[in-house]
């Protein structure tokens, strides 16, 4: 026999909560601690282990979800949902339970949730939340030491989506694993997003079948145990050199984010603003194509005689996709790399990433690992100089435009670094 707190009880407690973690953020802000998102949703989530619940309520929501992209698709997808509904979202990134918390006491009068959520917590927040809709961008190695073995992130999002019929899934028919988490799900929106990593995805989750790849198409040798094929799903919606391909014909995309990725980050953003809550097709478009700064990445910044474009990865995905960026014509790079826990101690990833030609671009290797990043280079044949500070590093380079790489600590301390600096100065 279970015990149930009266209702009244539980109102109690969740404003006892709210209240508390609205002090705990006013004091971490008053202090010059942080922004106090986080320590705002611990402190609720002690003194109410539901709070997430509670302060959800029935409100429609969406999560999404996925190694790379989190963020800039949650950007995109909140900016696009504005445009209809009052929107709660988690825009600095903070996308595990407490960061969850702190989004929602943020805005308890929206009508609407966008979440971008951690793979491990998506079964346990998408059972907490009315979610309507999943969006699943990419699955690949990252953080070993903290996420484990990638096929264990497949299996727990196959249980979401098995645990949560009547959720719409906006799923990235190119990447295999995603493929395998959406596949049995009974309402599914076909995207193709592409897939730039495909070292995690040589075979099939499910049976371990060999994956046989062609350009546009892929399937699994092996047969599923009930006897289907593992095969790529036909898109919905499709990313092209112009635009976006749609049930509803084609429409331009002009973003201002660099890259393929953010193509797909956007379609499938798109995608889910149109095809779950109804929001007019070029209305969520144009709002994507306005995203131009996620939580600082992609930012540009002026120090002395540097120009600073910051661009951050946190595994070889990502780091692949970010090299690809990189202006071969600037003045100078910094690659810097921290091996805290927020980034993952392990640093074999290194040698996961093809780190190409960098031509006569002036390359400093910085950060608390970088001397890791150092000999990796030595590897790849790059001609480069070890200058640990990333901030004496940039520094160092000639005077111009300077392209800085980093991992999420290493991201994180340069900004902030670079800020104080500006203060003092």
């Amino acid at each position: 026999m279970s015990f149930q707190l009266p209702r009244q009880i539980k109102k109690l407690r969740a404003k006892t909560a709210v209240a508390a973690a609205h002090l705990a953020t006013f004091a971490s802000r008053t202090t010059g601690r942080g922004a106090g998102g986080m320590i705002g949703g611990l402190v609720a989530r002690a003194i109410d282990p539901r709070i997430m619940e509670q302060l959800a309520g029935d409100r429609p929501a969406v999560i999404v979800t996925g190694t790379n992209g989190k963020s800039t698709t949650t950007r995109m997808l909140a900016a696009a949902m504005n445009k209809k509904y009052d929107i709660a979202t988690n825009d600095g990134g903070d996308n595990m339970d407490a960061g969850i918390v702190s989004a929602l006491m943020a805005a308890e009068n929206a009508s609407h949730i966008v979440l971008e959520v951690d793979e491990l917590h998506v079964p346990h927040v998408a059972e907490a939340l009315n979610t309507q809709a999943l969006v699943l961008l990419n699955l690949s190695r990252d953080q070993l030491d903290r996420v484990g073995e990638i096929n264990k992130i497949e299996r727990a999002l196959r249980g979401a989506v098995e645990a949560n019929p009547d959720m719409l899934v906006i799923a990235n028919c190119d990447d295999v694993l995603m493929t395998s988490v959406a596949f049995d799900a009974k309402n599914v929106i076909w995207v193709s997003a592409g897939a730039g990593w495909l070292g995690d995805s040589v075979s099939c989750p499910r049976t371990g079948g060999h994956v046989v790849r062609t350009d546009d198409d892929w399937y699994a040798v092996k047969r599923l145990a009930d006897g289907r094929e593992f095969r790529r799903p036909t898109p919905a919606w499709a990313v092209d050199e112009g635009g976006l391909v749609t049930p509803a014909g084609h429409t331009d995309l002009n973003l201002a984010l660099p890259g393929r990725a953010n193509r797909g980050n956007a379609a499938q953003a798109i995608a889910a603003a149109v095809e779950a809550f109804d929001v007019d097709l070029e209305a969520a478009a144009s709002a994507a194509e306005q995203v131009v700064d996620v939580a600082g990445r992609y930012s540009t910044i002026q120090r002395g005689e540097h120009q600073i474009r910051l661009l951050l990865a946190k595994n070889p995905a990502g780091w692949q996709e970010a090299l690809s960026m990189i202006d071969r014509t600037a003045d100078g790079l910094v690659i810097a790399t921290n091996g805290q826990v927020a980034d993952g101690v392990d640093m074999s990833w290194l040698w996961d990433v093809k780190f190409e030609d960098f031509e006569d671009l002036p390359v400093k290797a910085a950060g608390e690992r970088g001397t890791d990043l150092a000999v990796r280079l030595v590897y790849a044949d790059i001609t480069h100089e070890l200058i640990p500070d990333p901030v004496a590093a940039i520094d160092s380079c000639p005077p111009g435009r300077v392209e800085v790489l980093a991992n999420y600590t290493a991201f994180r301390d340069l900004k902030k670094a670079l800020e104080r600096q500006e203060k003092e100065s």
